[in-house]
């Protein structure tokens, strides 16, 4: 809609509009084709909370550890303070929660790039569940320590609508000063390898 247009819409008809692009926008977000690069996740006994199913705050942990596992495993972070000219601080984190998981479940987390600053970047994160079949997903060592990146078959495991949808942002800093500084030239190729546009 043409922004010249959309003022002229009363203040509650704009509402409606914005709230349905937000949602469509959303939606895309729930599906394989938003993500780059999947790993998948084996939930734990002390995952679930007295409901039954994985605690929210839990969520967020299998989001960080997408993160740092790809930053780690491909980008040649290091994580020892000693050793690392640069540390990630995350700065903010939202998850979006549309069903639940439980142990002893095995989901796929998602993680795409939607932005790579001078010295921080903006991940878009989701957590797709297994189908729901009497099997557990196939997983094998080198998906936990390689992970895969779309299009591989074993996506064909889980659902395709993801039950959890999140976005981080992390900013770098030199461990010395805590000052933000910038991402060294490797580093922000293994982050540009995961770039992928969101189709409304």
């Amino acid at each position: 809609m043409a922004s010249w247009v959309f003022k002229l819409l009363p203040k509650n008809i704009r509402f409606l509009a914005t709230s349905s692009e937000n949602q469509r926008a959303e939606g895309c977000l729930r599906h394989h084709e938003a993500y780059e690069y999947f790993l998948p996740i084996q939930t734990r006994w002390q995952d679930n909370d007295q409901y039954g199913h994985v605690n929210n705050v839990v969520y967020h942990s299998y989001f960080d550890t997408i993160i740092n596992h790809y930053l780690i495993r491909y980008c040649g972070l290091k994580t020892s303070l000693l050793t690392s000219p640069t540390v990630g601080f995350m700065v903010t984190n939202q998850c979006t929660f549309h069903t639940p998981v439980g142990f002893p479940q095995v989901p796929v987390a998602a993680l795409a790039v939607e932005k790579v600053g001078h010295s921080s970047v903006h991940y878009r994160l989701a957590l797709f569940p297994p189908k729901p079949t009497k099997e557990l997903p196939s997983v094998d060592h080198h998906d936990l320590s390689d992970g895969f990146f779309f299009g591989h078959p074993k996506l064909g495991q889980f659902d395709a609508l993801a039950c959890t949808t999140g976005s981080s942002v992390h900013v770098f800093v030199n461990p010395a000063t805590s000052k933000p500084t910038g991402l060294p030239e490797d580093f922000r190729r293994g982050l540009l390898r995961l770039m992928r546009p969101v189709s409304m």
